[in-house]
């Protein structure tokens, strides 16, 4: 098997299996699967997962950037959206020289921003975050519309092999943003193979100093080379400057698709320190090949080695509500794990995997300038469920970090409060206890009002958590009587 097919097999893999986090809706795949967001460079980095990071640069420094053509889901689907543009259109690509003062400024102003907590910088050109923001606002609802086809059919056969589950449009400013991202990353692919790794994407920029350094190279045979210009005209990071019989290194994603298309022989992946070419063009394609198969299972055996096996499906189990408008704040509510609203801010890359894996759909991107695109609590679907640690589980940064169901139902992320003047015990006096029989945590008790046999609710802002199940089951429309503020430091109650 070349090179080339063992790469392309090892990104199918990578692609689709971080694609079905976002995708799926039962919770089975992040079972299995969930260490794939963990090997991703900037959630790894924002986690302080230094083994991770080490391993990646070690990997980039003996193999080049492999991460980029394998792990890395953006770097997969520009390759994916060439290859289609390729089929109709071949030997498009041409050397270009490098844009290293604007690669290096992007990089630098991606630093910068990293390092202060400017979020909607870094969230926006992590690649990662923008695969994530395509995957889970553009493609969860086109697979969710599937499946609920599929169960129509389903039902006519009396077969419950799919069910339907609603579709929720999280944002329409998320919604455009995504919109925008695939078009952009699409353009790019279509005209350029790899023009956003090689010029826009920080994480490409840096794998690139190191991939210069790299053990293992594709090398051109000057003495074989007949300057037919085959390996340039399909290099997709447009590197290949054969007329000087170089090749630019950094850019070079180790695709190896000059090498299956030189008819000579002429380029070799290899040790870039063996003299010996007798020896390398004996042996060196077989011993490449088992070394590199090894390191892609080590690496793939290490991410196993996080899965957990015992994540607990939530299934909701709300009753439909509608028309609710979702009220002002006076903070926004992140997640329990999250610790603290600076915290938060500062770590999350706003790639959406927790809002797509939400059970209940209480995660929505924000659209506030100040946490621009990360999830906040919103209660128009349901509440959060205390036995839930589903987003705790999958997120890759750590900025929800993991808790048990007994540790989230002891703290506070929001404090609860009553609007009055939506109330309908108060203001059509009728008989409603809504919220305080569905309280989790017995935080709302109804007590008389003014007006003889009438009741209202009462909050005790002590034991409540903020888990929204309050303003999820109130009647009142269009707004809720019970508002849940956020908390800007979470605590222990």
């Amino acid at each position: 098997m070349s090179k080339k097919r063992i790469r392309q097999i090892l990104a199918v893999f990578f692609f689709f299996g971080i694609t079905l986090l976002f995708l799926d809706f039962t919770g089975v795949v992040s079972n299995y699967l969930d260490w794939m967001p963990r090997l991703q460079f900037l959630p790894a980095l924002l986690a302080m997962n230094f083994f991770v990071i080490i391993f990646l640069l070690l990997l980039t420094f003996l193999f080049g950037r492999v991460y980029c053509s394998v792990i890395c889901p953006l770097g997969v689907l520009q390759d994916i959206i060439s290859h289609i543009v390729g089929k109709y259109k071949k030997n498009r690509f041409f050397f270009s020289p490098a844009k290293t003062f604007l690669r290096y400024f992007i990089f630098f102003v991606f630093f910068v921003a990293t390092l202060f907590g400017v979020g909607v910088i870094t969230q926006l050109l992590d690649p990662y975050s923008f695969f994530g923001r395509i995957a889970g606002q553009l493609f969860q609802p086109i697979y969710l519309g599937l499946n609920n086809l599929l169960a129509i059919f389903a039902e006519w056969t009396n077969s419950y092999l799919f069910y339907s589950v609603p579709i929720v449009l999280t944002s329409l400013t998320m919604l455009i943003v995504a919109i925008g991202s695939f078009f952009i990353v699409g353009y790019l692919s279509a005209r350029g193979g790899r023009t956003y790794c090689n010029t826009i994407c920080p994480v490409g920029t840096l794998l690139g100093f190191f991939s210069k350094f790299s053990l293992f190279k594709p090398i051109i045979n000057t003495e074989k080379c007949n300057g037919c210009h085959l390996c340039s005209r399909n290099c997709k990071a447009s590197c290949i400057d054969l007329t000087n019989q170089k090749i630019d290194y950094s850019r070079c994603v180790a695709c190896f698709s000059c090498i299956d298309n030189c008819k000579k022989g002429a380029i070799e992946y290899r040790f870039v320190f063996d003299t010996n070419k007798k020896s390398v063009e004996q042996n060196a394609e077989k011993n490449q090949e088992n070394q590199m198969r090894r390191s892609f299972l080590t690496m793939i055996g290490l991410g196993t080695a996080t899965v957990a096996f015992s994540q607990k499906s939530v299934d909701g189990g709300l009753a439909e509500i509608l028309d609710r408008e979702i009220p002002q704040r006076k903070q926004p509510i992140v997640p329990c794990g999250a610790y603290s609203l600076d915290r938060f801010s500062k770590k999350c890359t706003a790639c959406g995997l927790c809002v797509s894996t939400c059970p209940t759909k209480v995660l929505r991107p924000s659209s506030s300038l100040d946490h621009f695109m990360q999830p906040e609590l919103q209660f128009t679907e349901g509440y959060c469920r205390p036995e839930c640690t589903r987003c705790a589980e999958i997120c890759p940064t750590g900025a929800i970090e993991k808790i048990t169901s007994a540790e989230k139902s002891s703290i506070k992320i929001g404090t609860a409060r009553i609007v009055s003047s939506n109330c309908l015990a108060a203001t059509e006096h009728v008989k409603c206890d809504n919220c305080a029989r569905h309280c989790p945590n017995g935080a709302i008790t109804m007590v008389p009002s003014s007006e003889e046999g009438i009741f209202v609710p009462s909050i005790n802002a002590e034991r409540c958590i903020g888990c929204g199940a309050c303003e999820a089951l109130c009647p009142s429309r269009p707004f809720s009587a019970i508002v849940v503020d956020g908390l800007t430091v979470h605590r222990e109650i």
